[in-house]
């Protein structure tokens, strides 16, 4: 298990944003951290620190040159998802990203589009492929969302479904949005589940508050399961985790 690095930009800014609060409009969403440093800062200490397959999240448009800064910063050395489709995936990597997250271009009209995941195999391959399978609590298991976590799918996470994905994938990121930015703790009933599989590299992220909640994705993901942290580290604002804690106890 180890501690992978994120840069989520909201409207060019660095930021540490509530999940479920994030909508298409005018309405703003529920912030907890806006950066003063650029998304390069960020891209180039975790460069210093070796901090490998962490992700770039684009959170809507005109995130664009902040993303490409931070890729500037670490050529190679970070994934970058958001607004990702078959149309652009080359570019990215070609521009620096050393993989490509893709969710809503592939979780298209509620369902898995398997002509155009085979397209986008096709055209990048899977070992630079990430599956972003983040998802909500709902009555029949936890459903992937998409666009920008705004839409429910009608599929749900479980060990057929990765099982299925993981031929066409090299990683799976996945957030638990309903408790995303809450510092609330982690969706252990989801983090158990995917314990149970571990084929694949599968990143976690949701909730995270203390030592004791990345203890227990170690445990019930069986060492297996990586995580990322964002609102409780100190350099997103935050009081309960230290980001040189866990770089070193947890760094690549």
């Amino acid at each position: 298990m180890k501690f992978r690095p994120c840069i989520d930009i909201h409207q060019g800014v660095v930021k540490q944003i509530v999940g479920g609060t994030l909508k298409d409009g005018d309405q703003a969403p529920t912030t907890n951290f806006a950066a003063t440093h650029p998304a390069a800062w960020f891209a180039e200490r975790y460069r210093k620190d070796k901090l490998t397959g962490g992700h770039i999240i684009q959170l809507g448009p005109g995130n664009e040159a902040a993303a490409q800064g931070a890729l500037s910063a670490w050529p190679e050395g970070m994934q970058i998802g958001g607004g990702v489709t078959i149309d652009n995936a080359k570019s990215w990597l070609d521009r620096g990203a050393a993989a490509i997250i893709v969710t809503s271009h592939v979780f298209h009209d509620g369902r898995i589009d398997e002509e155009r995941l085979a397209r986008l195999v096709q055209h990048v391959g899977k070992e630079r492929l990430v599956l972003d399978l983040s998802c909500r609590r709902s009555e029949a298991g936890y459903r992937i969302v998409t666009d920008r976590w705004q839409k429910w799918t009608d599929e749900v996470i479980t060990l057929p479904l990765l099982h299925r994905l993981a031929t066409s994938c090299h990683e799976f990121l996945i957030h638990g949005v309903d408790v995303e930015g809450m510092v609330s703790g982690i969706e252990e009933p989801l983090v158990a589940l995917l314990g149970q599989w571990g084929d694949h590299p599968i990143t976690y992220a949701g909730g995270i508050r203390s030592i004791a909640d990345i203890e227990t994705i170690e445990t019930l993901g069986r060492g297996a399961i990586d995580f990322t942290v964002g609102s409780a580290l100190d350099i997103f604002g935050g009081t309960a985790l230290s980001y040189d804690d866990l770089t070193q106890r947890y760094g690549s």
